[in-house]
């Protein structure tokens, strides 16, 4: 089966089209940095009406390159914002509507959970899902496509919103997860040292908006002794990501232990952190567990990930009425597992 995957559900237009015994055939993707870099963070608004100008022709270029008919279309459905998500799904289930084939509206952070699945190796069925990006952080207890089992959540911030928020208060652009991960390289171990929240009590739930709040402070009382230079910005950075990246560690360690399964995948655009990777590849190694993720590439928002999430569902028979609806709000947790799992 051949799919056209859309993904709009933010700032990135991303498109592709996969097929389920050549794998992936094209690509395309255009990101709106530069258009929400001004306002230090995107503008839903905006966003959606840059989805209307760039999807139809990302399409175009991918299906050029795409030699065979179209047996399928997915586009993701949720969550994300309003707007965006209702261009992509109106596109995309018109042409499926006008092609007469099936289309599939896909969980975005399904697509996430599965972007590993297209590495080779790809983690096979049991393992632990890491989905950390800019609006989730979780952990994820993963039996197969739709057998989803919600091990811990955040509470407040995701930890790429604590990212964002952090660079903002070192007066960093935006996206500011790259650019805390590109400063922090400069700064001094130990000269700052941040809380790791909630790792002291049970569970495997987050909240980093504390962290957030030691951020600012720490940032204000720098700038009040004069003393907040280049390399303070910096040592503050490696300070901020670590308590990060540490806290994310000891929460992952925790659910391999309290589960018995030894694959941990991380997804999602934090997930692309060479810091969280570094450390995670030694946890697991303690532990006698395999860690998967996807290629940079395919941990920020795509349409590959997108694609393929929607042809394994399309592929069980699944499809979305010609009354579809966006949903800006969906728990990964209601989602069914394949038909017939």
């Amino acid at each position: 089966m051949r799919v056209l995957g859309i993904e709009t559900s933010c700032e990135e237009t991303g498109v592709a089209v996969y097929d389920s015994e050549q794998g992936l055939i094209s690509e395309a993707l255009f990101s709106q940095i530069d258009l929400h870099i001004e306002y230090g963070g995107v503008v839903p608004e905006l966003a959606s009406r840059d989805h209307v100008r760039k999807t139809i022709p990302l399409i175009k270029q991918v299906l050029a390159d795409s030699k065979e008919p179209i047996d399928g279309v997915a586009y993701t459905q949720g969550p994300g914002l309003m707007g965006a998500l209702m261009v992509g799904s109106a596109i995309g289930r018109s042409l499926a509507m006008a092609w007469g084939v099936p289309a599939i509206g896909v969980h975005h952070m399904e697509g996430h959970l599965l972007a590993p699945m297209l590495e080779n190796p790809a983690p096979q069925f049991p393992f632990i899902a890491l989905l950390v990006s800019g609006g989730h952080t979780q952990l994820v207890d993963v039996r197969g496509i739709g057998q989803y089992r919600l091990l811990g959540d955040s509470l407040d911030d995701a930890a790429g919103e604590a990212f964002d928020k952090a660079a903002k208060m070192l007066g960093l652009p935006y996206p500011g997860g790259p650019q805390i991960a590109k400063l922090a390289t400069s700064g001094t171990p130990g000269r700052f040292k941040f809380p790791r929240p909630m790792t002291n009590r049970p569970g495997l739930d987050f909240s980093f908006s504390g962290l957030k709040t030691f951020t600012l402070n720490t940032v204000a009382a720098e700038r009040e002794k004069g003393s907040l230079d280049t390399q303070t910005q910096a040592d503050i950075a490696f300070a901020f990501e670590d308590a990060v990246v540490d806290t994310l560690t000891i929460k992952c360690r925790r659910a391999i232990r309290e589960t018995g399964i030894s694959s941990l995948i991380i997804a999602g655009g934090v997930s692309a952190n060479t810091a969280l990777r570094a450390k995670l590849a030694s946890m697991v190694k303690d532990e006698n567990a395999t860690l998967y993720y996807p290629r940079p590439e395919y941990c920020t928002d795509n349409g590959v990930m997108i694609a393929y999430a929607g042809c394994q569902r399309l592929l069980a028979g699944e499809h979305t009425s010609l009354q579809f609806n966006a949903k800006p709000r969906w728990p990964l947790e209601d989602l069914a597992p394949l038909s017939g799992d």
